[in-house]
């Protein structure tokens, strides 16, 4: 050992305190096997020496670099002479030794006890550095580090890291940099690798801070510069062995390249590159690889992103142009490349959006979707662009741009029907989804109708719609002729979709031919009875009545002059009549609204009452058989109003279009409820493009939305010591989603039902048929009632099938919410026990009464828990063991539970074949959930959830994530481990929730559970951070509800809330938002008290979202304490130049206040 040390003083000191690198095993000598590591003299060093060198420290900085330039030529000739002899190790073994020893001569004060402890120890030690010299032969990814698990009493002391227990490096070896880093940065940065005259002074120095610490600004600029050279490691392309994907093993030092090209990157992990040498390598790769695999997207959209990351280390606007630019090139040569790629063409259109004005860039659109007109994901974003433009907003514009839209796609539609149609294929997967898109489309447009305020129009399209593609007549007709027998249908007086006696189209059409049949058969057996005439001359009456209508020529053209003139003398009085009113009231018509009204009350009045008549006024007008004004007649001018409200075959009959395939229609009657505030299941999954619309284009929270929020918002004020404070109700109002009225409720119900005949036996039809007879009747009859109230309609439906086992539990499950449980067993048990004697499709579906019947029980809040425990036990074993199912008698026996546990396994193995092909349906996920409920309670939540965790493996990623079935049966999964919180670890329920959330990135559920877990178990910190890497990652509008509703319920910093507000906003995809908008309005008016801000936020909501009229409405109702009579006015004249529909002048209001006045 002390030969090893001799030699090791005549070598050079290893220039780092800790090497990045092992050394290599050629390297070490063969006469010691110590790491060399430990031989570094930072070990032995006193720091009584560090003192010494502050208190010392009056010289200049100029004589400190001088004195480093000869430090830096010594090092030079002592790195010639280390190359030259080998490396060996000293351990600092040998000064504890001595030290012992000292210790040892006091044996008054020590005795054998505590000689045993310290040759143990010694022994101890030898062993280590025994085992730490040869576990570098054994493996190559040894750690020859060991950390200090003993706390830093220093963070206590100085409240973050003491600075002198931070690592400040001094660069031995310049020579092996690069010559911009040895002449530039090191000349700027080694003066302050030394110590200075502040260097042990307090923490808080501002002269220490602004020097050659590695957090400085300084030094951040140094790092950020382009021509820095950084060591950049890369995993090797041709490793012989595998390693694990989150690590990447550290090659020797000695084999990186400085500058290396591309075989040398893909032969070595590390590399020394500056960032414009990592440009032109990156890019050298990119054009290789786009050469090579010239249709491969990801290349090419991975191309033009990174040009993206090139021109955000721009600081010259002229050079981002640039990188734009060429950022266009690249895409224009993959667009050559693959003509038919939309995410190509997305990107090119989403680039050329930052470079060309408005003008431009629509021509460019025109001509994209001229050659790919059947394109939903191009129409889609071309639409998204048009309606945020403020200056060419128009809704008559955007009217037409979606019937263009509509008719291109239904065109492509009806293209594939044929060709599929006539090679008898079944309807592939690419016609369903176009016709998807072609649905979300005409949503997206009823929605536009609905915010700018023309309700009835939005109300009519869909009744025209689906009146159109779901109960059109089985007759062999093309679209012309299709249209032009309902052009009939729609000018008759039959009931339409959701109105009273309504029978559908094709039902309507019948009986009008038997009426026409039965009248033409009455009208023959008149002539019949009568007797024809015959001849060439024309009959005596008909001359007689031809000769009269001449005769009256000349009177009847007198009679409608003299009609004129009185209409002109009519309404000359009635101006005549209204200005001298308004000249009474104070009012100066030719002075115009701007020198009219003063009082910002008024216009806040205004701005009430066309609130309330658009939430009155949503159903279109339909105009009585003979109640229109004759020509020859006095006008009636509430009639003739009504009649210029009603919606004309005219304004929908370009707007509609077929539908083949069930699951478009499907979604078209499910959105449709959803769109009118009906509570409806789940039906479709949040990854999907129907879903990500809807939330894109919210005005209002939704139901789904609103319950998980309300909920969390009630847990957020539990645990908090001032409840209440801060309430997420009042930022809209008390409003969320479309108010749900009673003759909503009813108009859903007729249409649920009519549906119904289209689709029998639905049950998501049915349960949503029965939820809006029961809010009708609750707000129609406050008073309570014996049973649910939807008792009587769920009678009638049963009446006409009583083998609708699931109408039989639906109806139950609404008498068990009620609390009719007695009511409910009996529903349950009569479906039950009918299942024998039902068809083989329908005792299918027996898994989901099964399981509604166990969930019924299991929440009966009035029997004991003992009981309901017993009742869902014996109805889930009837279940596992396909026995016949009997009332309950007493709790299962063991052998019963043994034959149902065995029954699930196989019951659920032999799902395996048809969920590994992604055929899933309910009833297979209601088996799944009824087989973990029953392990929950028989054997605990541990076999419950496993069952659950085997099933999704059966699964692949891709599929999952867009299959809104599992994402019901991963909601069940959290819900359970959320019902035993209290028996488990954190991990298990925060690492369920997570993993969720990374597949369905956009779930109430998963979000509203996450802030549970995270109130109960983690910081707020952790749960922000969380919040953060997903706004990030996988932004949605759910994501930052949650998040702001977290921070506002907490009453969070405003610097955060503001935060989240402008990151949100300034996302493209959701600088559209209108939900967003008017809650950071809300937020500013209400809880930061600040009208000048909330006033610019106005200002930029409304010029980023034109269309919406509740948030103009807004500006009216919260921000007229600082808005200007004069600013209203103008506001609501840009209103009517968009053409948004104002239901109320302003002179009513006038005339209403000198009426009560």
């Amino acid at each position: 050992m002390d030969g090893n040390g001799d030699a090791v003083d005549d070598q050079p000191l290893n220039p780092s305190l800790f090497p990045l690198f092992p050394a290599a095993a050629s390297t070490v000598t063969s006469t010691s096997s110590i790491p060399q590591w430990l031989s570094n003299p930072s070990f032995t060093t006193d720091l009584s020496l560090i003192n010494d060198a502050v208190s010392s420290l009056p010289r200049s900085l100029d004589d400190v670099q001088e004195e480093d330039a000869q430090e830096e030529e010594e090092n030079e000739a002592k790195q010639q002479e280390q190359e030259k002899l080998p490396h060996s190790y000293e351990l600092l073994e040998e000064e504890e030794e001595e030290q012992e020893e000292e210790e040892d001569s006091d044996g008054d004060k020590y005795g054998e006890r505590k000689r045993k402890k310290r040759s143990k120890r010694r022994n101890k030690k030898k062993k280590i550095s025994k085992e730490i010299g040869d576990s570098k032969s054994k493996s190559i990814h040894s750690n020859d580090y060991y950390f200090d698990s003993h706390p830093d009493h220093d963070n206590l002391a100085y409240g973050s890291l003491y600075r002198m227990d931070v690592p400040r490096y001094k660069l031995k070896n310049p020579e092996q940099l690069s010559g911009y880093m040895s002449q530039g940065f090191y000349g700027r940065t080694h003066r302050f690798s030394t110590y200075d005259k502040d260097a042990d002074i307090d923490a808080l120095d501002t002269k220490l801070k602004s020097s050659g610490r590695y957090w400085s600004p300084n030094n951040a600029a140094l790092e950020h510069h382009k021509n820095l050279k950084r060591l950049r490691r890369y995993p090797p392309k041709n490793s012989s062995h595998a390693v694990p994907a989150d690590f990447i093993p550290l090659s020797d030092i000695e084999s990186s390249p400085h500058r290396g090209d591309e075989s040398s990157i893909s032969n070595n992990s590390v590399i020394e590159e500056s960032w414009e040498d990592e440009v032109l390598r990156r890019t050298r790769e990119f054009n290789k690889l786009t050469r090579e695999h010239p249709h491969d997207e990801k290349a090419w959209v991975d191309f033009a992103e990174f040009q993206d990351k090139v021109a955000s280390m721009q600081r010259q606007k002229g050079v981002r142009l640039q990188t734009l630019e060429k950022k266009i090139s690249i895409l224009e040569k993959a667009t050559e490349l693959n003509p038919d790629n939309e995410q190509i063409l997305l990107c090119l259109m989403r680039a050329y959006q930052k470079r060309d004005n408005t003008d431009v860039l629509i021509g460019r659109w025109e001509n994209v979707l001229m050659q790919h007109s059947g394109s939903y994901v191009l129409w889609r974003e071309f639409l998204h662009v048009v309606q945020g433009e403020f200056s060419r907003f128009k809704v008559s514009d955007m009217r037409k741009m979606y019937a263009h839209a509509i008719q291109a796609l239904s065109a492509a539609c009806n293209k594939q029907f044929r060709q599929i149609h006539q090679t008898s294929k079944p309807t592939d997967s690419a016609m369903v989804h176009l016709e998807l898109g072609l649905v979300d489309i005409f949503l997206s447009l009823c929605r536009l109708e609905w915010q700018t305020g023309h309700q009835e129009l939005a109300t009519a399209l869909f009744q025209a719609e689906i009146e159109f593609s779901l109960f059109c007549p089985s007759l062999s007709l093309n679209e012309p002729s299709k249209q032009r027998l309902f052009k009939h249908f729609w000018d008759s007086d039959g009931a339409r979709v959701g109105e009273e006696g309504a029978l559908g189209w094709s039902v309507w059409l019948e009986k009008e031919e038997e009426n026409r049949q039965r009248v033409m058969k009455e009208e023959g057996s008149d002539k019949t009875d009568e007797g024809g005439w015959t001849g060439w001359s024309e009959p005596l009456s008909k001359c007689k009545e031809s000769s009269t209508s001449l005769e009256n020529v000349s009177h009847d053209d007198a009679a409608v002059e003299d009609f004129h003139e009185k209409i002109e003398n009519e309404d000359i009085k009635q101006e005549d009549d209204t200005e001298s009113l308004l000249k009474q009231l104070g009012i100066d018509v030719d002075a115009g609204v701007d020198g009219e009204v003063k009082d910002t009350l008024t216009w806040a009045r205004w701005s009430e009452e066309e609130s309330s008549r658009d939430s009155a006024q949503w159903m279109p007008v339909r105009a009585k058989s003979g109640a229109v004004t004759n020509f020859y007649e006095e006008p009636n001018e509430e009639v003739d109003e009504q009649f210029m409200t009603e919606i004309l075959y005219e304004d929908v009959c370009e707007y509609l279009f077929s539908l083949s395939s069930t699951e478009a229609r499907l979604s078209l009657v499910f959105q449709f409820i959803d769109f009118y505030g009906g509570k409806i299941s789940s039906w479709v999954c949040t990854n999907s493009s129907s879903w990500t619309e809807k939330i894109l284009s919210l005005e209002e929270l939704p139901d789904c939305i609103w319950q998980n929020m309300r909920r969390l918002q009630d847990e957020l004020n539990k645990s908090q010591s001032m409840s209440g404070e801060f309430c997420f109700e009042f930022l809209f109002d008390g409003a969320r989603g479309i108010p749900q009225r009673t003759e909503m409720m009813k108009f859903l119900r007729n249409a649920a039902l009519l549906c119904l005949t289209a689709f029998p036996r639905n049950h998501i039809l049915e349960e949503a048929a029965l939820l809006a007879e029961e809010l009708f009747v609750t707000r129609m009859n406050s008073s309570s009632c014996s049973g649910a109230p939807c008792q009587s309609l769920a009678k009638r439906l049963l009446k006409r099938d009583r083998q609708d086992l699931l109408l039989c539990g639906i109806y139950a499950r609404r008498e068990a919410f009620y609390g009719n449980m007695d009511n409910a067993r009996r529903v349950f048990d009569m479906a039950l026990l009918s299942l024998a004697g039902v068809s083989l499709d329908l005792q299918s579906n027996s898994s989901l009464p099964y399981l509604w019947y166990a969930e019924a029980e299991l929440g009966n809040s009035n029997g004991s828990k003992s009981d309901s425990l017993s009742r869902a036990m014996h109805i889930l074993s009837c279940l596992g063991s396909s026995a016949t199912y009997g009332p309950f008698n007493s709790h299962p026996s063991s052998l019963q539970l043994l034959r149902a546990r065995q029954g699930f396994k196989e019951k659920i193995n032999s799902l395996r074949s048809k969920w590994v092909r992604g055929f899933i349906d309910d009833q297979s996920v209601a088996l799944v959930c009824a087989a973990a409920l029953f392990e929950d309670l028989a054997a605990g939540w541990a076999a419950g959830i496993e069952i659950i965790d085997d099933v999704f493996t059966m699964v692949l990623p891709e599929r999952r994530s867009q299959s809104h079935h599992l994402e019901y049966l991963l909601n069940y999964y959290v819900r359970i481990l959320q019902r035993h919180r209290e028996q488990f670890t954190l991990s298990k329920a925060w690492d369920a929730v997570t993993h969720g959330l990374q597949i369905y990135p956009s779930s109430p559920e998963l979000f509203k559970a996450l802030v549970e877990i995270s109130c109960l178990y983690t910081t707020p910190n952790k749960l922000r951070w969380m919040f953060d890497e997903h706004c990030h990652k996988k932004p949605s509008v759910v994501v930052w509800l949650f998040a702001l509703i977290f921070e506002i319920s907490r009453s969070g910093s405003l610097h955060r809330i503001h935060g989240l507000f402008e990151r949100a906003l300034a996302n493209d995809k959701f600088h559209n938002s209108v939900i967003l908008w008017r809650l950071y309005v809300a937020y500013e008016i209400n809880v930061v008290h600040n009208p000048s801000a909330a006033r610019r936020i106005f200002f930029r909501a409304i010029h980023a979202c034109p269309w919406s009229k509740k948030l103009w409405l807004d500006g009216f109702l919260k921000l007229n304490s600082i808005l200007t009579a004069k600013e209203l006015s103008d506001l609501q004249e840009v209103m009517r130049e968009k053409e948004l529909n104002l239901r109320t002048d302003i002179y009513e209001i006038l005339l209403q206040d000198e009426i009560l006045s």
